[in-house]
């Protein structure tokens, strides 16, 4: 009985693109990927189905640039914070 493998999506993107860019035949990259050749024509038409929905919907930010983003906020807040202390400072030297 043959075993079931779980893919991640990484995988079967790659797997996918691969076989919409037509350089290889289905069967080659089944014997590359070690896949059958059905599931790769699923994966193939579950990408071309899906691909629509990628120019439909808003795109969303990555997870690192909004860490960044929130990275940068902090610090304006803490140089804002330091700034209106050097102002009270310097009044009271004045």
């Amino acid at each position: 009985m043959p075993r079931k493998r779980k893919h991640d999506a990484g995988f079967m993107a790659k797997v996918a693109l691969a076989a919409v860019k037509e350089t290889h035949t289905v069967s080659e990259l089944a014997g590359r990927f070690e896949v059958h050749p059905t599931q790769i024509h699923k994966w193939k038409r579950r990408l071309l189905d899906g691909a629509t929905e990628l120019f439909t919907r808003p795109a969303k930010p990555r997870q690192d640039e909004e860490d960044a983003a929130a990275e940068l906020y902090e610090q304006i807040g803490r140089l804002k914070m330091e700034l209106e202390w050097l102002k009270k400072k310097v009044a009271q030297l004045d």
